[in-house]
């Protein structure tokens, strides 16, 4: 058994009982090396189902060949192959848009449990190291790729990060495979093709392991990395107490806990809570989190990230995205009360139990409303709200029941969202993040 077999089968022995494997099939050398080896082994070894998983952006002409030289190759292999065909959204960095894209086509793919395997190898382990590091990224950053995430229904593995490209080129030419240069490949314009043609070539005429040293170096900082997220989800720990307004089904944390810690360890912990929800901030902009930490106890601060914002209110910070970055607009009637109302950009409101006389409408504050409760009369609807401490940013989305200019109830307070007899209750389900 040559080397990269027997790396391969190592890599990917933890996913021997996985439902499916497909290989993103780009028809370059480094998938192309993947997808026949694993054919090859798969004739010897008990492999789970092998497909392939084309993805045709467009973007050059050159690249319209390229479904039919994958469809050709697999079909040399006896391996299934789809073609997914995406369409890229022009912008600021039209690489990330197409590697948005692509990611999000694999994920659409990918069945529970199955794996996406990529052909991604040490050469390119170290480029991203070098790229990043002159980006001045932090730990999280330098780790570099990791070998296996999450993706979609199932996960993305990398099972030959610690091969080369030589080791691969060496491969495919003694197997007689042929591949697909993209052209932009050439153009050292692009900082990653700059890294590869021009910097790590001289640096391997001085260090001739230059390539395999870099890599090992992000091993050691994935564990680093591992480290402090271990660190972040003990200090994260106090954070996530229970909040009063759970129902609004927003992350949210306990700001208490996470200030009393170290300038450091708050950023760390942050990083990790905020790494799923948006794309880390520079350092520069971290100086929002120290704001909005710091804001006057009766400010609405708010730190726009990525994508979201994260609040601050009821002694909590709050994660922001969606349809909660607008304010919504309804002045509706409401015909049916007897179903559910959805509620334009801000979820569905609906009453529990019989529903009170006359014409009913929902809408949103505006100030000035007045409640009338039993046995403490007339009372203004902002103190009510103040009383109870709910967050500046949910008090325009709270859905208020009216007859006529009467307000009879507010969703999903209790005390507030019906009569005291508890015939009817007025509830509001909000939009997901």
């Amino acid at each position: 058994m040559i080397a990269l077999e027997s790396l391969l089968l190592e890599a990917l022995r933890p996913w021997r009982d996985a439902p499916a494997w497909h290989v993103a099939l780009s028809g370059g050398l480094d998938s192309s090396v993947l997808l026949h080896l694993l054919a090859k082994l798969g004739e010897r070894e008990r492999l789970p189902p092998l497909s392939a998983i084309h993805v045709h952006h467009g973007l050059q002409a050159a690249a319209d060949a390229w479904p039919a030289h994958c469809q050709a190759f697999c079909d040399g292999l006896g391996v299934p192959l789809h073609i997914e065909r995406v369409r890229v959204e022009r912008g600021a960095s039209l690489e990330r848009a197409a590697r948005e894209a692509r990611y999000a086509a694999f994920a659409n793919r990918l069945g529970a449990g199955e794996l996406l395997l990529t052909g991604q190898h040490r050469d390119d382990q170290a480029e991203t190291l070098l790229l990043r590091l002159l980006r001045g990224a932090g730990v999280r950053g330098l780790a570099g790729m990791p070998s296996t995430r999450a993706l979609g229904g199932g996960w993305l593995v990398r099972p030959l990060l610690r091969a080369s490209r030589a080791e691969l080129e060496a491969y495919a030419r003694r197997q007689g495979l042929a591949w697909v240069e993209d052209p932009s490949n050439v153009d050292t314009r692009l900082a990653r093709n700059f890294l590869r043609r021009e910097v790590l070539p001289s640096l391997a005429r001085h260090w001739p392991q230059a390539g395999a040293g870099l890599a090992r170096a992000a091993e050691h900082l994935r564990e680093s990395e591992s480290l402090l997220g271990e660190l972040a989800e003990l200090d994260l720990e106090a954070a996530r107490s229970d909040s009063p307004f759970a129902w609004l089904g927003l992350p949210s944390l306990a700001l208490q806990p996470l200030a009393q810690l170290s300038e450091a360890r708050q950023r760390n912990a942050l990083r990790h809570w905020l790494a799923p929800l948006t794309r880390m901030p520079d350092s520069e902009h971290w100086a929002g989190w120290g704001d909005l930490r710091d804001a006057a106890v009766d400010a609405d601060p708010r730190w726009r990230l990525d994508g979201g914002e994260l609040r601050r209110a009821a002694g909590r910070l709050w994660w922001l995205s969606g349809d909660w970055l607008h304010q919504p607009q309804l002045a509706a009637a409401w015909l049916d009360p007897t179903q559910p109302l959805a509620l334009p950009g801000n979820g569905a409101a609906w009453l529990q139990g019989g529903a009170p006389g006359g014409p009913l409408r929902l809408a949103y504050r505006r100030g000035g409303e007045v409640m009338a409760l039993a046995g403490r009369g007339h009372r203004d609807l902002k103190r009510l709200l103040n009383e109870r401490g709910v967050p500046a940013f949910v008090r325009g989305r709270l859905p208020l029941l009216l007859r006529g200019d009467e307000l009879l109830a507010v969703a999903n307070l209790p005390g507030l969202d019906g009569p005291s007899s508890g015939e009817w209750r007025l509830h509001w389900r909000p939009s997901k993040v």
